[in-house]
């Protein structure tokens, strides 16, 4: 499998909003009636294992069955998507963020919704990697080091400052690199540490010999919410039932992957660089059935200790009903 594969500020959300989308052969979007008068949804996704429910919806015709038509397009960032979304050109961003996308809430950027949980860490399905000749031997000695993240100031900074405060640990220094070049980095001595979310955490140990130095799963992070499926309030209002329809084809895919891994694992090819044999040996996240206000309110309590927010949000009003 190739390897080509402090908290955000107004200016850099409002660069975010200027940049030019990047996505895989993206259209206009929007909720068109397909040709056998399903209803058309565009939805933004990354190559991820957080994605996997919206892959299995798609391919055992579970958003068929709700009267939708879905068109998946691709992105590196799911903040990538967020202009397209504001502005109509996609209808849904799955693998979204949920850090980034309360960040936005707060900011008044977005009117948030969340159709459907995504994703919550589980040991392994991301971990800190360092070269297999790296003279750090323990998470204590990752203070100061420079480690790899997709995103500056999101859920992976997020869990592993958890992780490392309860150890006791000093803090490391983050640099933004997209996950299908942190291999490459950490061959480069570019970064010390590269915090690498599966499929590419099993890629970049298999074709580099990287080590796991820390499991960023474990400790604190484990069960925390992660990412969803979100859109804004103005889509719920004007598409209700293909918004009903989407989340019940979603959770409906979500306990297919949870009750049958191998399922998951047999997807993943599909719209990942990985192969059959490979998908094999992948961490998986946990795929809930619900979204939980509960879970979310400890992501949230998470962000205000960090100061990824400034005050408290409810998520119960967020969750499309």
């Amino acid at each position: 499998m190739p390897l080509r594969r402090s908290r955000p500020g107004t200016k850099r959300l409002a660069a975010l909003l200027a940049a030019a989308l990047v996505l895989v052969g993206c259209d206009s979007g929007g909720t068109s009636p397909s040709g056998d008068g399903r209803q058309q949804l565009t939805v933004a996704a990354l190559p991820l294992t957080d994605s996997a429910a919206l892959y299995l919806a798609r391919d055992r015709g579970l958003f068929a069955k709700e009267g939708l038509d879905v068109r998946i397009q691709a992105v590196q960032q799911s903040i990538q998507a967020l202009p397209a979304l504001l502005k109509g050109q996609v209808d849904v961003i799955a693998s979204a963020n949920y850090v980034t996308y309360f960040q936005a809430y707060e900011k008044g950027t977005l009117d948030l919704r969340i159709l459907a949980e995504g994703v919550r860490i589980a040991p392994h399905m991301m971990d800190v990697l360092v070269p297999r000749d790296s003279g750090l031997k323990t998470p204590e000695d990752l203070a100061g080091r420079e480690v790899a993240v997709a995103v500056l100031n999101n859920i992976q900074s997020l869990t592993l400052n958890a992780i490392l405060d309860a150890r006791g640990a000093g803090r490391p220094v983050y640099r933004q690199i997209l996950f299908p070049q942190m291999g490459p980095a950490l061959e480069k001595g570019q970064v010390d540490a590269a915090h690498a979310v599966e499929p590419f955490d099993t890629a970049i140990q298999g074709e580099l010999g990287a080590r796991v130095l820390l499991d960023a799963g474990s400790g604190p992070a484990r069960g925390l919410p992660a990412s969803g499926y979100v859109t804004t309030a103005d889509f719920v209002k004007k598409n209700p039932k293909a918004a009903a329809g989407f989340r019940h084809a979603v959770e409906a895919a979500s306990r297919l992957a949870a009750e049958d891994p191998e399922a998951v694992r047999t997807e993943l090819p599909k719209y990942t660089k990985v192969s059959a044999d490979q998908a094999k040996s992948i961490h998986l996240p946990s795929y809930p059935p619900a979204a939980d206000p509960a879970a979310l309110r400890r992501l949230i309590r998470l962000m205000r200790v960090q100061g990824l927010l400034k005050k408290d949000v409810d998520p119960a009003p967020l969750l499309a009903k």
